[in-house]
């Protein structure tokens, strides 16, 4: 039975939550080297995703010296676009991105057409429910059959080193769709250069006692099956 105390508490819950939500900005981060057949409909479909949500935000792609025409492409849509000028690594393309983002929440996407940017909220949300790092997982849910048999190879091992290190069992420690709250993601400092940069992330995320979920995402079967290949 819920008294009228809890209710009212309740609501006010909702409503302070709604007003967070209305009010944050989101900022999401796409790194990209090499991508010009995918990065168009990747910051077409987080557009359309964010619009959908009517909270503000921005697009940020990092051009990691790419020499075909990615960065020419996504200076084409509602995004700003940033250089590294030569190849610097994933890792220091995030932390780029990371130091230019204004938003309350950054969100990390993978431009190389594997994610569905239609999944944000459900990395966003658990934000607003006290998660401080909300990761999606290729192998929770439907999307466990839909990596690539090297991916899920190579993710077991590093999901071990992960648990041995912090005494936390993950189910994808090399995930680049996130999302976490902004001052969590600045006090981790964060140092690789390179894909490594998912792992920093993972456990200094876990050994700094922050709150971490894994939530479950689908990929883009077509883009596993290219991989596979």
């Amino acid at each position: 039975m819920i008294f009228p105390q809890d209710l009212n508490s309740l609501l006010y819950n909702i409503r302070m939550r709604e007003r967070r939500m209305r009010s944050s900005v989101i900022s999401v981060v796409i790194p990209a080297y090499n991508e010009a057949n995918t990065i168009g409909d990747i910051i077409s479909n987080t557009i359309s995703t964010m619009e959908s949500l009517k909270m503000p935000y921005e697009i940020i792609v990092v051009d990691d010296g790419s020499n075909d025409n990615t960065r020419r492409i996504a200076a084409g849509y509602k995004a700003t676009v940033l250089s590294n000028g030569k190849n610097q690594g994933k890792g220091y393309a995030l932390r780029k991105g990371f130091r230019y983002a204004r938003g309350d929440i950054i969100v990390t996407v993978d431009s190389d057409g594997t994610h569905k940017p239609k999944e944000i909220p459900d990395l966003i949300n658990p934000l607003f429910n006290g998660a401080d790092i909300v990761a999606g997982s290729r192998f929770l849910g439907r999307g466990m059959n839909s990596t690539s048999r090297l991916h899920r190879l190579g993710n077991s091992l590093f999901n071990i080193t992960i648990t041995i290190l912090t005494g936390k069992r993950v189910t994808d420690s090399q995930t680049g769709f996130r999302a976490f709250k902004k001052q969590v993601l600045r006090s981790l400092n964060l140092e690789s250069l390179g894909y490594e940069v998912e792992t920093e992330i993972t456990v200094k995320g876990l050994n700094n006692g922050f709150t971490f979920q894994e939530k479950p995402i689908s990929c883009n079967e077509k883009k596993i099956q290219q991989l596979e290949t």
